[in-house]
């Protein structure tokens, strides 16, 4: 049996981790992280997740929490360096949100970034990650809003 083709939308207002198929948005002086859809296309329907602690220092690569699915558990990684000052509570009690509303309700973590400067450079805008999308599934249907 074929496996489908990713279907889906990249928002345009923010930055995207291709190693980790995360993203980030800059408000002010805190940063939003989440997994993509993409992201959440590859790992199946998460069935958990859970953040690491308020206060906790998280570095670029590192765990800030990790996410189960069907599949297996894995760590979800830092796009970037930050102290995680709120974790989405009712993405932990209710993981279809992250599944649903990846870019929205279903925000993992926000943190004070460490060294924004240097490490959003390693990061993408929405039409790069389009790219990379379409390189990882060919057959893929991707939207790039505004």
């Amino acid at each position: 049996m074929a496996i489908a083709a990713f279907r889906g939308v990249i928002p345009g207002d923010r930055r995207y981790d291709t190693r980790h198929d995360m993203w980030v948005r800059r408000e002010g002086a805190t940063v939003l992280l989440g997994a993509t859809a993409f992201g959440i296309f590859l790992a199946g329907p998460l069935i958990a997740f859970t953040a690491k602690p308020r206060g906790a220092a998280v570095m670029i690569g590192r765990g800030l929490g990790t996410v189960e699915s069907s599949k297996t558990v894995i760590a979800v990684h830092a796009p970037l360096s930050v102290v995680l000052e709120d974790c989405n509570e009712e993405a932990e009690r209710h993981p279809r949100l992250v599944n649903d509303d990846p870019y929205g309700a279903g925000w993992m973590a926000r943190g004070r970034p460490l060294a924004w400067a240097e490490e959003c450079l390693n990061l993408v805008d929405a039409a790069a990650y389009a790219a990379h999308v379409r390189a990882m599934d060919p057959g893929a249907i991707v939207e790039v809003t505004a």
